[in-house]
């Protein structure tokens, strides 16, 4: 549970750093512009986030064994905005547009949307990656 807990902390900062640096992605406060409610939301999508990888992802990297095998393992970048999509379309269920990528909309996909949550999924891994690695060094993991 610990492990979850500061899994969730670590993606919410993660997906705060990608919010920063990606201009297609967008992270609207929940109910409010306030500090607080700004640092639920995060925590909210990072939840929703980490849920979605420990059932969701696991399932699709299993059915995806030939593909990973057949591109090298670039599949898991395609994979991974996919998957950063769809945490977008639950955000959207949960209560408006709390997390939005641009090109994401109620009529459909463009091209634009899935290269912008692949640039983000590969920063949101990148920053995760770095900080769980310094959580180890620190002993904190």
């Amino acid at each position: 549970m610990k492990r979850f807990l500061v899994g969730t902390v670590v993606n919410a900062c993660a997906l705060w750093l990608v919010t920063l640096l990606v201009p297609a992605i967008h992270l609207t406060p929940y109910g409010g512009t306030d500090l607080w409610r700004s640092i639920l939301s995060y925590l909210l999508v990072a939840l929703i986030f980490g849920l979605v990888n420990a059932i969701i992802a696991p399932v699709i990297k299993v059915l995806a064994i030939p593909l990973y095998i057949l591109t090298f393992g670039l599949i898991s970048l395609l994979i991974n905005g996919s998957l950063l999509l769809f945490v977008a379309w639950l955000s959207r269920l949960i209560g408006g547009d709390i997390f939005t990528i641009s090109g994401f909309t109620e009529e459909g996909l463009t091209i634009e949307s899935l290269g912008w949550a692949i640039l983000g999924a590969l920063i949101l891994s990148l920053a995760s990656f770095i900080t769980r690695g310094l959580f180890k060094v620190l002993r904190i993991l």
